[in-house]
């Protein structure tokens, strides 16, 4: 370290944190103040080149200067910055095993849309009121080889209409390439893009601003509209294990892009993303950019109900010739059907399906038809069932209601506290420190340093093994397999024990049934009914749990779904209660 004394003959500049002249010289020979330990940009001057050959130093090192005008960073927009997630999120896709045309084709031009809809690019008055200029051929790339290609100049896919308003092609530009700073342009001070404060106060009525959020749901529209074999609760899933950026992003962009200020409040996120959010805002994107009727959802689809059914029936360890009763009812339903299946925004009554959450609901009501999930005639067809695989050892297994339960209950406890866990132990901060203005940049990056160091230290004195990495991606949470005695796999079980010969066709044993809702709510209401866990029985609560967690979905959203689809199955019925007043607690039975 050098003389203090000798550092304040050389450099008599006051401290702009603390007004102080106190300076001394760290190990890289920058200046700093000894009072508030501030760290500045200047660095000792070089004398005495005698020591190094073949050099004649003349100023201060160049690659200092250069250094400082990277500090200011590049100019920037925020739908750069959202540019960015979604380019990132497009290539962990793509990573997972989607195919590239999302990311090219689809996403590319969804994006681009949004761009023009919002008018914020592709229009001849953006709002920002920049002056893009193209980027020459022949000019380096060096900066940005590695960034967002989704703005590329190919033209807009077949559904850009004519009527939306566009550029002729000798006025078509590149929208916001980044490029750096320039003396006469400089970040906002409040924020470091250029148009963080502005972006932030925008209220403009018809335009869906974009968010963090709101990126999950541009993906999830372009994994609808290629119909991969991805559902919305895969994605937030994937989102969740880390697979998929979102919480903390940004921290993905590039050095020269410096965020701060007003930046932290639109990039920032600190919760979880919601299947019911996600749904929302995926409807609300698709109605803004006014798309066109989505490719049809036929019964070789991923994404149709006797597949889906297929996948979470393996996934929850139910005997595969429940498959047969699920698709029954899908037919009887008309769920299955390919103009309800397929989404159309621009219809009168623009939505779409849910698909994981529906092929799940049609499940539980398949139960229904099977045990009636009362707490009483399940543990007696259990009864049955154990009786009979005692005698018949041999014999292919009867399906035992009790069984299944008690080695679902342990393996779903089992997950629930691993994801608690995780949860907990989830660490928000990122590792690129966010801060509220420049000049508290020295300051965030020491705080930062500090934690990291207190996070190690904690980590050695409480736990000495080491982390365990991320767990390789997958469509299935739980793995079954036959021969394993702690787990028992039913998906070779009979249903025999539950039904019964009818003529040349099979029917259930149990003749009741229940409705999940009595009564649904007006039209005018936010949810079509209610989901009370005092109301139900025991199992039906399981039941219902069990499926939530493995959605990630509210109870009361699965409960909603499974009345839509009793609503269907028994029209008949629904119109009867219709005429009566009275209401049972569990529901009626018929």
């Amino acid at each position: 370290m050098v003389n203090v004394c000798k550092c304040q003959k050389e450099f008599k500049e006051r401290c702009t944190q603390c007004a102080a002249v106190s300076w001394g010289l760290t190990d890289e020979g920058k200046y700093y103040c000894t009072s508030c330990h501030n760290v500045t940009e200047r660095s000792k001057e070089v004398i005495n080149t005698g020591a190094i050959p073949n050099t004649k130093i003349q100023a201060i090192n160049r690659g200092l200067k250069r250094k400082r005008k990277l500090e200011r960073g590049w100019d920037w927009y925020v739908c750069e910055g959202f540019q960015h997630i979604l380019y990132q999120q497009a290539e962990a896709l793509k990573t997972l095993g989607v195919g590239p045309e999302l990311k090219n084709e689809v996403l590319h031009n969804f994006w681009k849309r949004y761009l023009q809809k919002s008018k914020q690019a592709y229009c001849k008055n953006p709002v920002c009121r920049r002056k893009v200029t193209v980027l020459e051929d022949n000019q380096s790339h060096s900066d940005w080889e590695s960034e967002p290609e989704l703005l590329s100049d190919f033209s807009c896919p077949s559904f850009v209409e004519s009527g939306t308003e566009s550029q002729p092609d000798g006025l078509a530009q590149k929208p916001f390439p980044i490029s750096k700073a320039s003396q006469s342009e400089t970040a906002s001070i409040c924020s470091g893009s250029l148009d963080g404060v502005e972006y932030s106060l925008r209220k403009e009525k018809g335009i869906v601003k974009m968010t963090v959020p709101r990126t999950l749901a541009f993906c999830y529209l372009s994994l609808l509209w290629q119909r991969e074999t991805v559902t919305l609760s895969d994605l937030l899933r994937f989102v969740e294990e880390g697979h998929i950026p979102y919480i903390n992003a940004f921290q993905h962009f590039p050095e020269e892009m410096k965020l701060y200020g007003r930046d932290k409040g639109i990039f920032a996120i600190e919760s979880w993303p919601t299947y019911e959010d996600i749904y929302k805002k995926m409807i609300e994107m698709a109605k803004f950019l006014d798309l066109p009727r989505f490719p049809e959802i036929t019964e070789d689809c991923y994404l149709h109900p006797n597949i889906l059914c297929m996948k979470y029936l393996m996934e929850v360890n139910l005997p595969d010739e429940m498959n047969d009763l699920t698709c029954q009812v899908v037919k009887m339903t008309g769920v299955g059907e390919v103009d309800f299946l397929t989404f159309d925004p621009i219809a009168k009554m623009a939505k779409t399906v849910k698909y994981d959450v529906q092929a799940v609901a049609v499940i539980v009501v398949v139960l229904k038809l099977l045990f009636l999930l009362d707490d009483n005639l399940e543990w007696s067809l259990s009864n049955t069932a154990e009786k009979y695989n005692e005698n018949n050892k041999e014999d292919k297994p009867w399906f035992d209601f009790r069984k299944w339960y008690q080695v679902m209950k342990k393996s779903i406890d089992e997950k629930k506290q691993e994801w608690e866990e995780a949860r907990a132990k989830y660490l928000w901060k990122s590792e690129k420190p966010l801060y509220h203005s420049s000049i508290d940049r020295a300051v965030a990056f020491k705080r930062r340093e500090m934690v990291v160091d207190l996070q190690k230290q904690f980590s050695t004195l409480v736990d000495s093994t080491p982390t365990v990495g991320r767990k390789k991606p997958s469509s299935f949470q739980f793995n079954w397999a036959e021969g394993d005695v702690a787990r028992t796999c039913f998906h070779g079980h009979s249903l025999q024990g539950i039904l019964k010969n009818k003529g040349q066709s099979l029917t259930t044993k149990n003749s009741l049934y229940w409705l999940s809702t009595q009564k649904f709510c007006r039209s005018y209401c936010k949810h079509v009914t209610t989901y009370e866990e005092s109301n139900f029985s025991l199992s039906y609560q399981f039941i219902i749990n069990l499926f939530a967690f493995l959605l990630r979905i509210k109870t009361s959203f699965l409960h909603e779904e499974v009345s839509l689809i009793e609503k269907r199955l028994f029209k008949t019925k629904y119109g009867k209660t219709k005429k009566k007043s009275s209401r049972s607690r569990k529901g009626r039975k018929y």
